[in-house]
């Protein structure tokens, strides 16, 4: 093989990496639904997390006129302000992946907002991955520097997302169902993409819709987060019918959408199952094993590994790190393709989707005198890849259906 191979290859998952962010895109998703369940008469609007802003202009187009008022809370940079009537849909702009004094402010906004609706008035409400972060109103007791403490250590500490998202839960008066709660009698139908393994909508974004099931904490929690919790999970008042909550993009869609993409660039597929998840070295050694084991097959996984970070971490997210140990394990004569995405756009706190290397990207980062190791020591893949070549930069996609790995081997 050559090093035309290696760049079909690389042309090849990334057109899959495309495929799949189109088959979830938010605006599409949201429409197409709307379109397929039509309602009549007013309703308000609540659209919150990375991929609001793409689904507000989904419901946009469909309700016309029939939009009294809307509410959109994402990441800045997230929503096309051309697009959107600014006229009736507010913007507001919180932080992500750590909430800040603009979370503090989107949450206030949010229940301000609600607060003025009509109490008959129908309410459409979206929500995609990120919300926890981007909108919050804590607790009483719970201080911004309390909050930000609590998410540096869940985040540094490598946690899923769903015991992430049970501690969120306790210290919040969204979450758990919270804005359902400040809904109250208002009919309320749900619109969720979702960006967590089994696509519960109570984890989704903290599940402000929804009171989870289990409410049981992580284990091995300091004592210091401890006592910021209440002992038990605090249900919000329920006064009104429970809301209509369906789920409109899985990332089981984008796979789908990925592993036909890859069958029609002529690869044969091999789409692993289940979601994709642990300490990121042992999805690193997973990969290896798998590549060495079938070679000549496009292998195809989605979902979050987890990262324990250094003290003090350089550029990158999930992605750009584990797309750096792929470059390392991949590494040598052989050809060999790996892409590590976020469906999103974004990995972690940069403005990368992710990365896409081969089995030259070693040989390409010490031609610039770089030291691989060091940077995977320091969590500093994404100053690695971008000297190599093999950063990937989308931009914002409009959705969020968590990650998406897709590995080949000669």
């Amino acid at each position: 093989m050559t090093t035309n191979e290696v760049k079909r290859h690389r042309q090849a998952l990334l057109a899959a990496y495309s495929a799949a962010v189109r088959a979830v895109d938010g605006e599409r998703v949201t429409a197409d639904w709307m379109r397929a369940n039509p309602a009549d008469g007013p309703v308000g609007l609540i659209a919150l997390g990375k991929a609001a802003g793409a689904m507000a202009l989904g419901a946009q187009q469909v309700l016309g006129k029939r939009l009294l008022r809307g509410l959109v809370v994402t990441k800045p940079g997230h929503a096309d302000i051309r697009a959107l009537d600014l006229d009736r849909i507010r913007i507001c702009e919180g932080a992500h992946p750590l909430p800040d004094e603009t979370s503090l402010a989107s949450g206030q906004a949010l229940l301000d907002f609600v607060a003025d609706l009509p109490a008959d008035l129908p309410v459409l409400v979206l929500i995609s991955g990120g919300a926890s972060a981007l909108v919050e109103v804590l607790r009483p007791g719970v201080s911004l520097e309390g909050l930000a403490r609590a998410n540096d250590w869940l985040l540094a500490n490598g946690l899923p997302i769903a015991q992430i998202n049970a501690v969120r839960r306790r210290l919040s008066r969204l979450k758990g169902g919270g804005l359902a709660g400040a809904l109250g009698s208002r009919g309320v139908t749900g619109l969720l993409i979702s960006d967590v393994e089994g696509d519960d909508p109570a984890v989704i974004g903290s599940g402000p819709l929804n009171l989870p099931a289990g409410t049981q904490l992580p284990e091995g929690l300091p004592d210091w987060l401890l006592q910021m919790l209440p002992s038990e999970a605090v249900e919000p008042d329920a006064t009104g019918p429970a809301p209509r909550v369906v789920l409109v993009a899985t990332l089981d869609d984008a796979l789908a959408a990925a592993a036909a993409e890859l069958r029609t660039q002529g690869l044969q597929v091999d789409r692993h199952s289940p979601h994709l998840g642990g300490d990121l070295l042992e999805v690193v050694d997973l990969v290896d094993r798998t590549l060495r084991a079938e070679p000549g097959v496009a292998h195809l996984w989605g979902g979050e590994a987890t990262v324990v970070l250094p003290p003090d971490p350089g550029r990158g997210g999930r992605n750009q790190q584990l797309a750096l140990h792929l470059a390392r394990v991949i590494s040598g004569p052989g050809p060999a393709v790996a892409l590590c995405a976020g469906t999103d756009g974004t990995d972690g706190p940069t403005d990368d989707a992710g990365g896409l290397v081969d089995n030259l990207t070693a040989d390409r980062g010490q031609t610039e005198g770089l030291d691989l190791e060091d940077h995977l020591r320091r969590a500093d893949a994404g100053s690695y890849l971008e000297q190599t070549g093999d950063l990937i930069s989308t931009g914002p996609t409009g959705t969020n259906v968590t990650d998406l790995l897709i590995a080949w081997r000669a």
